[in-house]
């Protein structure tokens, strides 16, 4: 294939699959995780690479979920299915000590690819009524494959570990269809930790706005409360050459988003934690002259704080309902509480006993912390359960500014290969330092 001039430099970054984090090892990475690294590294780059070009959207996970347990049995392992297309299975160390839990998320966005990449998607399929292209935009691709040898390199030591470990990968991170169940909620609702309660989960995220070759973790919140909310907009069709026999729905719903942008900037107190109100999608008439029925519009909130969200909520129903009656319309405002993700919040104490292990990996100067990420995490009802620690590694290039670079979900996010090194080593590290600590 031809690859356009203006982003070969990209994707020859993004294939070179470098040894960085191998040059950077400091006295404190373990040479176990230095050699598992070397020997598994093109094999998780080649599962990075399948399940880049056959993504799967959420809840429809099926060849995805099916590689993965081959995978988990080949090793010698009894994968468990569980929540439509999840997979767990448990390693079971040699020697007695803790129980720990590693999660990786296994679906894809509906994005049309637009990377240019030798494997890019060409996948299909329909999203809200809608044909669209399937990508892996977010990286969870790479989560999988990373999560794949870490399997591999356990159980190839599991004589000598002390404890045990489950490996969660999960389907439907980025949200089951409504009106479907799906994610780290169903697979807790089917009993995920009712048998094997761990006293600690870790996770990982390949993050664009980090430099390649760096981690970035904090203590306490690191990402927001997210929740879903559509409003409808019932007017009164007429022609669109007079108005004035109808009601606009359409003219109604462009002024209550508009008003509905004072609700972070005027009504919430952003000094003390920050808020977003986004609408993602407004769909209303079918053709250019009938003002139509009604108009749909959906859209997300962001929050950290349990009584900020519950107050923007509450904007947010006002504001529909008094705009829409100022246009002689009305308005129905659905806010999905119940499936909502809560902030994804760092144990403070686990986070300090691990940020060693994260530093050994990549040295010192090159593990920061965040500021707040407005982004959201079902990895977040894990750690309601027990404490977690979910970190981000770095997957933009160098040369290329993470503040520029094309954003996760975006169709030109683009991974630098190297990342999966450095997150393989540092999941390695991590869950062995744990283990094995006195």
């Amino acid at each position: 294939m031809t690859i356009p001039l203006r982003i070969a430099p990209l994707i020859l970054a993004a294939l070179a699959t470098t040894f960085a984090a191998e040059a950077q090892e400091t006295p404190g990475q373990r040479a176990e995780v230095a050699a598992a690294a070397k020997n598994l590294d093109a094999k998780i780059v080649a599962w990075r690479r399948d399940f880049h070009a056959h993504p799967e959207l959420s809840n429809r996970e099926e060849r995805t979920s099916a590689k993965v347990a081959e995978h988990l049995r080949a090793l010698g392992l009894q994968p468990k299915i569980i929540a439509g297309h999840g997979v767990v299975a448990i390693v079971a160390g040699g020697k007695p000590g803790p129980k720990i839990a590693l999660r990786a998320d296994m679906d894809a966005l509906p994005v049309t690819e637009q990377t240019g990449l030798p494997f890019a998607s060409k996948a299909t399929s329909t999203y809200r009524g809608e044909n669209v292209g399937v990508m892996h935009a977010c990286g969870h691709d790479a989560h999988t494959g990373i999560l794949m040898g870490v399997a591999e390199a356990l159980v190839a030591m599991r004589k000598d570990l002390p404890g045990s470990v489950m490996l969660i990968f999960q389907p439907a991170e980025e949200g089951a269809p409504p009106p479907e169940e799906g994610g780290a909620s169903l697979m807790l609702k089917e009993g995920l930790f009712k048998d094997f309660k761990p006293e600690a989960v870790f996770g990982l995220h390949v993050f664009s706005s980090v430099q390649a070759g760096q981690i970035a973790v904090r203590q306490g919140p690191l990402m927001a409360a997210s929740d879903r909310f559509s409003i409808k907009v019932t007017g009164r069709q007429t022609h669109g050459s007079a108005p004035w026999n109808g009601i606009d729905p359409i003219v109604a719903a462009a002024d209550m988003i508009g008003t509905a942008q004072t609700i972070v900037s005027r009504r919430t107190n952003i000094a003390k934690l920050p808020a977003v109100v986004t609408f993602g999608a407004i769909k209303g008439g079918i053709r250019y002259n009938i003002i139509p029925d009604d108009v749909e519009m959906v859209g997300t909130i962001r929050t950290f704080d349990p009584k900020m969200r519950q107050q923007v909520f509450a904007d947010l129903r006002n504001v529909a309902e008094h705009t829409a009656a100022a246009h002689g319309a009305t308005a129905k405002t659905d806010i999905y509480e119940k499936d909502g993700n809560p902030p994804t919040v760092n144990d403070p104490a686990l986070t300090a006993k691990m940020l060693p292990s994260l530093q050994a990996v990549v040295g010192k100067d090159n593990v920061y912390e965040p500021p707040l990420q407005m982004g959201s995490e079902d990895f977040s009802l894990y750690a309601l359960e027990v404490p977690s620690m979910f970190f981000f590694v770095g997957s933009t290039s160098e040369g290329i500014d993470p503040a520029t670079a094309p954003s996760n979900h975006s169709p030109k996010f683009l991974l630098d290969e190297s990342s999966l090194d450095i997150g393989f080593r540092a999941l390695m590290q991590v869950t062995l330092d744990y283990l094995h600590a006195p």
